[in-house]
């Protein structure tokens, strides 16, 4: 069977919460966003999971994933890898969509990427092809393994990698929404690449 790969979003932050866009900024869960963690391993770790023995793991090195992936019991496991962080939001770093609207009403980040280079920024901000190539990154290791892997990531690049897992832009992306501490699996049908689950958040009932 070829190999999947099984994606993790993080447990709710107070950004994630107020809805403000939260690229490098390495805020830390919140209550529920750990309670989700916790339940989302508990999740993995029973049939039919059983723990995902044989599974390779990695995770964004921000605190929100790497936490998740650790209350989730597979810390001691994983490895962090840069190519899972956040989109870099450059000077939309902390705002809500609504206040970038107020500068920019037509944007989009799926079609308009983030300001890169803008002097007196933290961060430069990704285009839509910086993007692209580092989950096409992550899509190519994870098309390699000969197992099935799982990542701990973030909502905007999870939702890129989907994309480019099943050979679109990055524009599909704005078409499946992604919640915090949900579980969602990429694989095949057919000898092509799909969607085998998205967006399941059973484990938090």
């Amino acid at each position: 069977m070829a190999a999947r790969i099984l994606l993790a979003r993080h447990g709710q932050t107070a950004w994630s919460l107020s809805g403000k866009h939260t690229g490098r900024t390495d805020i830390p869960l919140l209550d529920e966003g750990r309670r989700g963690a916790k339940l989302l391993g508990e999740r993995l770790h029973r049939a039919p999971w059983d723990g995902l023995p044989e599974v390779e793991i990695r995770t964004s090195p921000l605190v929100r994933a790497s936490e998740t992936c650790e209350l989730a019991g597979f810390g001691g496991r994983a490895t962090p890898w840069d190519a899972l962080m956040e989109w870099d939001y450059g000077p939309y770093e902390g705002m809500t969509p609504d206040e970038i609207k107020a500068v920019r009403p037509d944007w989009l980040i799926w079609r308009d990427g983030v300001p890169t280079g803008v002097p007196g920024t933290a961060t430069p901000g990704e285009s839509v092809a910086d993007v692209t190539a580092r989950v096409d990154e992550v899509v190519a290791w994870a098309r390699a393994a000969d197992r099935d892997v799982l990542v701990f990531a973030h909502g905007h690049v999870l939702r890129s990698l989907a994309a480019r897992w099943l050979g679109f832009d990055l524009a599909f992306g704005a078409r499946i929404r992604l919640d915090p501490t949900s579980l969602s699996i990429l694989g095949w049908a057919y000898g092509e690449p799909a969607i085998e689950r998205w967006n399941d958040t059973g484990h938090l009932a």
